[in-house]
């Protein structure tokens, strides 16, 4: 049962992750294509600084998601409600300080932009795309959390597949036909409302969960705990593009959005697969099946840094092709910056190399002895951002970044070794060394492999089918002889599976 749970999640979490890379390819194109570099920047500024009121969260759902794992293993729908119901308490009052924070934002936020754009057009795009985000923490975001602690989270892949597929469609409709940007986000925003309500009955339909029954003054243990970490991952995710915009231009926030576009991409297909086996992680945990874990994290820790590297290192590679065939007729702004792409991407093969490790990590319930990692990861990444990007610019803010996340990556496996496999910290930090040669030897490399053709999609496939196979041909080609034992063992399992699936067949 575990088993075809950690599959449905993974193959449904990979699915939807294709989904959002490809509208999120065609939609911002056809936003700059129409309405300009500066639009497409003004409205990735606006969903960033909504972004932070992540921070009231307080690292609430990681905890609530380690505390629901015990009772779902135990069947305790008593202890399930009063959790449940602790939460959506907490979810509502952030709503309803959200409220407030839009007040504040339609206030002081035109003023950042020094006269760019009318203040009743920025305030009233402000205001229709934050509606969707007040839904998600008023209707589903306990819901969410349930179902993802349930280890269920394809249906809440499943439901943002459909939303995002019906969103992109309308959108390109809406282009096309000339509406104004306020009608097409108005639209995106009414799609989306419909993603929590739904979590939302699913949940209270297949599960028989009632609230009124649980207790009013239940109180959740621990829930400060996950603040740091919590606000090193909202930080990691908005500085950027905030510095940006206070220090910079939203043009710049445009170049830096369609970067962040095709590298978050890739990020979030491999976390993709990471995520789905959060809850197996501390279903293992909950139940102190700790040899099992063991075993069963060495091998998929294999598998991943593998994945991570194979991906990012050809993302290295063809980002700045891609980019320049993405960016063909359009002419209101430079997006070719090389160090800048490499610097970044970098950044983001660290920050995803890191997540087994924090993901067992918070499946543990260790929030409050890794805080101070991520305390100093806020402070590096604020403090390196906003002094160099006078200095670099876009390339500024890409340092601070990859300097934070390296010394959160090193402690995370430090922490995960040492305190829950019970295993050496060498064998994580010598996977990750490997991994990092292989990354930049593939860097290097690529250079003598030129591309054909003229600049367009289908030289840029061509030379991109090329990269991936002969980068995978190099990692397989090295792991086999520096991994030799777990080659063996990923091979005898996938035997093994084949055998049974042969056997239930017959």
């Amino acid at each position: 049962m575990r088993r075809k749970k950690a599959l449905k999640n993974v193959i449904s979490s990979m699915i939807l992750q294709i989904i959002t890379i490809v509208c999120g390819f065609i939609i911002p194109k056809l936003i700059i294509q129409k309405y300009g570099s500066n639009v497409n920047g003004l409205i990735t500024s606006i969903t960033q600084f909504l972004g932070y009121i992540a921070l009231l969260e307080s690292g609430f759902g990681p905890v609530v998601k380690s505390l629901l794992y015990k009772p779902i293993a135990q069947k305790d729908t008593i202890e399930i409600e009063n959790i449940l119901k602790a939460t959506e308490k907490f979810f509502r009052k952030i709503a309803s300080i959200f409220i407030i924070y839009i007040v504040f934002l339609c206030v002081m936020y035109p003023f950042l932009l020094n006269g760019e754009f009318d203040s009743m057009y920025t305030i009233s795009l402000l205001i229709i795309i934050s509606i969707s985000t007040f839904a998600e923490y008023f209707f589903g975001m306990t819901y969410r959390l349930f179902l993802h602690a349930e280890q269920q989270s394809y249906i809440v892949s499943c439901i943002q597949a459909i939303t995002t597929i019906l969103n992109a469609f309308l959108t390109i409709l809406l282009i096309r036909f000339g509406a104004n940007i306020h009608v097409v986000k108005m639209i995106s925003t009414i799609i989306f409302i419909f993603r929590p309500i739904l979590q939302n009955i699913y949940v209270k339909k297949k599960y028989k969960i009632n609230l009124k029954n649980a207790k009013n003054d239940f109180i959740i243990k621990k829930k400060w705990d996950g603040l740091a970490q919590h606000i090193a991952a909202v930080i990691h995710d908005k500085t950027d593009v905030v510095v940006l915009t206070v220090f910079a231009s939203v043009t710049y926030v445009s170049v830096y959005s369609i970067y962040s576009l095709v590298i978050r991409g890739v990020k979030n297909f491999i976390i993709s697969i990471a995520s789905a086996m959060e809850a197996t992680f501390g279903d293992m945990i909950a139940k102190k099946e700790y040899e099992n874990l063991n075993q069963k994290f060495s091998m998929y820790e294999y598998i991943y840094i593998s994945i991570c590297t194979l991906f990012f290192s050809c993302t290295s590679i063809l980002i700045i092709p891609f980019v320049k065939v993405y960016t063909i007729g359009i002419n209101d702004a430079n997006y070719i910056y090389p160090i800048f792409a490499i610097i970044l991407v970098t950044a983001e093969f660290f920050d995803t190399l890191k997540s087994p490790y924090s993901l067992i990590t918070y499946g543990a319930g260790h929030f409050k002895e890794t805080q101070k990692g991520a305390w100093l990861e806020c402070f590096i990444n604020l403090l390196l951002s906003i002094i160099m990007v006078f200095r670099f610019g876009l390339i500024g803010v890409a340092i601070g970044t990859v300097v934070a996340v390296f010394i959160r990556m090193l402690e995370f496996m430090y922490h995960s070794a040492k305190y829950i496999l019970n295993r050496k910290v060498s064998k994580s930090y010598f996977r990750f060394f490997i991994a990092l040669i292989q990354y930049f030897s593939l860097i290097f490399f690529a250079k003598f492999v030129g591309q054909e053709g003229n600049l367009n999609y289908i030289s840029w496939i061509i030379y991109s089918f090329k990269i991936f196979i002969l980068s995978a041909m190099f990692i397989i080609s090295i792991n086999s002889i520096v991994y030799k034992k777990d080659v063996v063992v990923v091979f005898e399992l996938l035997k093994k599976r084949k055998s049974e699936k042969n056997a239930n067949n017959n």
